[in-house]
């Protein structure tokens, strides 16, 4: 038998599935259900899986597949609300000396898309700045993404392949020093090493967490660690 939220969550997914032939990420499950962290939708998630309903592919984004509905429910619920667009998932690790003052793009309201610098996969101790081609970008649709300014990274390793952000994939990342808890971000880590995770407030610390049991979680303190962006969107070319 299942929990209010975890039925609430099932006929949202199963709709939204209908609906765009796609399984909904993360935050729009959390939006619908009215939960205040992503790590809810996921533990409903699990318990969802482990019941026989629901089955997630592995190393594909927002790859959830129903497998079964609750018995009594013989035909698709009416949709309450639209779907909303595909927002952000999560990404990867990307070393060296991410520079504070970094520049970004301010996207044209009148655009269909935007040029964004692109900043590539990049070593240690280096400033993501000094091995910028000048010339590099990549082209994203307006929709994507929202005020501020935005700049894209080339994912490197699979530390967030749990997430759906694969090796080699582009994700868009919106400037700032600011995130909510359970928010995939681009992290300093004293001041040399950048990293796309998952970031966790733990009363005085912070945990950096990947997507991929292979990875453990990294616990800094609160001044080893600096916010220099938000995850916002995924490009991948097939």
């Amino acid at each position: 038998m299942l929990t209010r939220k975890q039925h609430e969550l099932l006929m949202f997914i199963d709709r939204h599935l209908r609906d765009t032939g796609f399984s909904p990420s993360f935050e729009e499950m959390k939006e619908a259900l009215r939960l205040r962290s992503k790590s809810g939708i996921h533990r409903l998630i699990t318990a969802l899986e482990e019941r026989g309903f629901l089955r997630r592919r592995a190393h594909r984004a927002r790859a959830l597949e129903v497998i079964r509905l609750p018995e009594g429910v013989t035909q698709r619920p009416a949709a309450e609300t639209p779907a909303p667009r595909a927002a952000a998932m999560p990404p990867n690790v990307i070393r060296g000396n991410f520079a504070p003052n970094l520049a970004g793009q301010k996207a044209a309201p009148e655009a269909a898309a935007v040029h964004l610098p692109l900043y590539g996969r990049i070593a240690a101790g280096q400033p993501i700045e000094a091995l910028r081609d000048q010339g590099s970008s990549v082209e994203v649709p307006l929709a994507l993404l929202s005020s501020g300014e935005h700049y894209a990274l080339e994912v490197s390793g699979d530390s967030m392949t749990g997430a759906g952000i694969l090796d080699g994939d582009t994700v868009i990342i919106r400037r700032g020093e600011v995130a909510d808890n359970g928010d995939v971000v681009v992290a300093l880590v004293d001041d040399s090493e950048v990293t796309l995770k998952t970031l966790r407030r733990h009363r005085s610390s912070i945990a950096l967490e990947a997507a991929n049991p292979a990875y453990e979680t990294r616990i800094f303190g609160p001044d080893r660690v600096k916010v220099q962006g938000k995850l916002v969107g995924l490009l991948r070319r097939y």
